[in-house]
């Protein structure tokens, strides 16, 4: 929990960060979040630059007490993935929100891209376009047949790498914590990292700091060069990179491990993943063929005969368990999605994927550090 003097130090760079771009048609905005302790502060920030027409926080990871400090100030709503699938549905719902406004759109995910192109044409108002934070979300709009508005990703950014280190780092934290729940511990169980992008990579850094032997997959060519330039062992398929793996941490984004992938973890192996269940672990393809037994909290064990394996906080990014904090690194990022806010709202840039430019960049880690490490 912040002392009431960083809270204060948090508030003056956001604002500070959000007065450096002047908005002059001050817009309405939708905000997809994780609703973490320190999430209050940031929407502060993004109510500066427009109108908050709701937040919506991601369900598996709310903190209580953030919830209920915003929905004091704003509109909150329940977010429902397959509502934002449904074109239809979805565009009822930001009309309901947001009639004939201006509006952002501020993802976590790529909740917004299957109706994106219905949003454009039949939304009442005007869509400004999208400022995505992860990798798969970037993924999901770059993947659409044709961009009709602006979409600011700051998944790619050099702000963001420090954001993604230090998940790696809570990712093995928590699930060490885990294992140790059941009074077992990493040390002597050979892991599997799948996918080596930026988070993957601090994965299996630490675990290999740890003296745990890791093993790394990845659908990509270049990116196992990486790993094994790296000095870790690598794949060639999925299959072999499962063989014997006592945890595997599955850090994709994109379906690491699908129902046919499951038959092929080893036998007492832990699973964890980064993200969110539904975009990197296919369980519920399981159900009916596996029985579901919790056996610590966070834990379940999956069994049929002659096959068990444990799956980590019901497959969902295990960090969140512990708060998921990276310190105030995170502000880096927050304060680039509130720059790329902005320049939407600017309305200089044309339909398609973008960055924010990088003197914004420098701008904003300038007065990062000011804020929080006295350098000027």
């Amino acid at each position: 929990m912040l002392e009431d003097f960083e809270r204060g130090r948090v508030s003056a760079f956001f604002r500070r960060v959000a007065d450096s771009i002047p908005v002059s048609d001050r817009p309405a905005s939708l905000v997809i979040t994780h609703l973490l302790a320190e999430r209050p502060k940031f929407l502060e920030g993004v109510a500066r630059l427009s109108d908050v027409a709701a937040v919506l926080p991601k369900p598996r990871s709310i903190d209580e007490g953030a919830l209920r400090q915003v929905k004091a100030a704003m509109q909150v709503d329940e977010l429902n993935r397959d509502r934002f699938a449904d074109p239809e549905q979805a565009t009822a719902y930001v009309e309901s929100r947001a009639a004939g406004r201006s509006l952002g759109l501020l993802d976590v995910g790529g909740y917004f891209a299957p109706a994106l192109e219905h949003l454009h044409t039949h939304f009442s108002g005007r869509i400004l376009g999208v400022v995505e934070d992860t990798e798969n979300g970037h993924q999901r709009y770059e993947e659409l047949d044709k961009l009709h508005v602006p979409v600011f990703s700051v998944a790619r950014s050099p702000l963001k790498d420090p954001e993604d280190y230090l998940v790696g780092q809570s990712v093995v934290f928590s699930t060490e914590a885990l294992v140790r729940s059941r009074d077992d511990i990493l040390n002597g169980r050979p892991a599997c990292v799948i996918g080596y992008g930026k988070i993957g990579r601090s994965v299996a850094a630490m675990l290999h700091a740890k003296h745990v032997g890791v093993t790394v997959y990845d659908t990509d060519h270049v990116r196992r060069v990486q790993a094994m330039s790296q000095g870790f062992r690598t794949a060639a398929t999925l299959s072999e990179a499962l063989a014997g793996a006592g945890f595997v941490v599955c850090a994709t984004g994109n379906f690491a491990l699908r129902e046919d992938d499951f038959a092929r973890v080893a036998n007492g192996a832990y699973i964890a993943s980064v993200t969110s269940s539904d975009d990197e672990l296919e369980l519920s393809a399981l159900n009916s063929m596996y029985a579901r037994t919790p056996t610590e909290p966070h834990v379940v064990r999956y069994s049929r005969t002659g096959h068990y394996f444990y799956i980590l906080a019901d497959g969902n990014a295990v960090n969140f368990i512990h708060g998921a904090s990276v310190g105030p690194f995170i502000l880096l990022v927050q304060a680039e999605i509130l720059a790329a806010l902005a320049l939407l709202a600017s309305g200089q840039y044309g339909p398609g994927m973008w960055e924010v430019p990088a003197e914004v960049r420098q701008s904003i880690a300038a007065t990062w550090l000011t804020y929080f490490h006295g350098v000027s």
